[in-house]
């Protein structure tokens, strides 16, 4: 990673829920595709109706985007600045068009933007272009990675960095930016925790905030792997968000 520019990087973070607020919300159709779907995962004693808000959220056919957070890096007075803004709404398709926006403009700027973030590879990327699908949005071919080499995809994932080659366990972000010295935000929330800050206090300012927190997060990681100081805190910047 070390051949990367660090203002070519492109940091990312989602938030994701599930579609319905609970297993009943769903029509005779969905309980059964969802029936189908989970059956061989059901942990044991569990029904199916209590696995939904437990494992709904991170499924793409069952759930939908309501916080995208970015962020890139920019050199002012000769210290690193990282920009932040998030894009979050009820409506999800807003979101992923906003979002879609952004992203041809900065591939105007900019050819050479590596997509960045926390097992960004196997669950925000291909979340994102599947819910792009789902809502009849055209998925940018910079961010469709699947008809590409590994080594032509621009996509830089701070969980395959740890790995070292080492693909038998997962690392969440919080543990390695512990390892690594980096200041863990004081969340009063974690992700187990959205889908209820979502649905029964319907706070999306609250999931906005704790999305930009990671991204920060990843920032300061990825300076770490880099050698580079970290971030303080006047160095990282919020933008204004849409709502």
């Amino acid at each position: 990673m070390q051949h990367i520019a660090i203002e070519n990087l492109f940091l990312i973070d989602i938030e994701t829920v599930s579609e319905k607020e609970d297993f009943k919300a769903l029509d005779n159709e969905w309980q059964e595709l969802w029936t189908q779907k989970i059956r061989k995962s059901l942990p044991p004693d569990t029904t199916v109706e209590e696995y939904y808000p437990m494992r709904a959220a991170i499924l793409a056919e069952f759930a939908k985007v309501v916080c995208i957070s970015f962020g890139y890096f920019k050199k002012e007075n000769n210290e690193w600045l990282l920009r932040i803004k998030s894009y979050r709404s009820e409506n999800e398709k807003e979101i992923l068009a906003a979002f879609n926006a952004t992203l041809k403009q900065m591939h105007a700027n900019n050819h050479h933007w590596t997509f960045t973030g926390h097992n960004i590879k196997e669950f925000d990327v291909p979340f994102l272009c599947r819910r792009m699908l789902i809502n009849n949005i055209p998925i940018p071919p910079y961010i469709d990675f699947q008809n590409m080499k590994p080594w032509e995809t621009p996509i830089l994932d701070t969980l395959h960095l740890w790995r070292f080659g080492d693909y038998k366990h997962y690392t969440s972000l919080k543990l390695l930016a512990a390892a690594l010295g980096v200041p863990s935000p004081k969340d009063d929330i974690d992700g187990s925790q959205v889908g209820d800050v979502y649905w029964k206090e319907k706070d999306l300012e609250r999931i906005s905030i704790y999305c930009e927190k990671d991204v920060a997060t990843v920032g300061n990681v990825i300076l770490r792997f880099k050698g580079l100081p970290l971030l303080k805190e006047e160095q990282i910047i919020f933008v204004d968000r849409l709502q």
